[in-house]
């Protein structure tokens, strides 16, 4: 039962991942940690920074997710479930997609659906943050990182050395 309960949540966040994955970690996170109380939200947390330290993809906390819930087979159940229905959905929505590619209002559309893209990442991000952040100093590694990556340019691995050095020195 579990693995059909895996199978339903991840089907329905790859068909609502408009916008890339982490436009649906919200929901993942909302699922995962309240909804079917598979983790805590410290534990989602914890598993998401090691899904983005890991090389690959950024969505590398989908098989992370159905391991920790039903190990090998929770691990394939959510890998299919969450890239395979969204590969296929690209393909056909690209091939109707460039059948209009002279049409103005394209350039439009793809206009609009940026600033609600970057709203989606930005919610992912608080949301991580909220779950991490349970005291002033790690506030201010989520700051400084912040700054870092967004005004300085800092590459991420860079960023992730700094909050990895800050909290084995002062944690």
């Amino acid at each position: 039962m579990i693995l059909v309960t895996l199978a339903l949540v991840f089907t329905q966040l790859s068909l609502l991942a408009f916008g890339g994955g982490a436009a649906i970690l919200p929901e993942m996170q909302h699922q995962v940690v309240e909804v079917h109380h598979w983790m805590s939200a410290s534990e989602f947390s914890a598993m998401f920074a090691m899904a983005q330290a890991a090389p690959g993809p950024n969505m590398m906390i989908v098989p992370l997710v159905g391991w920790h819930v039903a190990g090998l087979s929770g691990l394939l159940v959510t890998m299919f479930a969450k890239f395979v229905p969204s590969s296929v959905l690209a393909i056909f929505a690209l091939q109707f997609w460039n059948r209009f590619k002279a049409h103005p209002w394209r350039s439009r559309f793809e206009e609009a659906l940026k600033p609600i893209t970057v709203g989606l990442v930005l919610v992912s991000a608080w949301i991580i943050a909220d779950a991490s952040a349970h005291n002033a100093l790690l506030v201010g590694v989520v700051v400084i990182s912040t700054i870092l990556s967004m005004f300085k340019k800092v590459h991420p691995l860079w960023v992730m050395l700094f909050g990895a050095i800050a909290g084995a020195c002062f944690l």
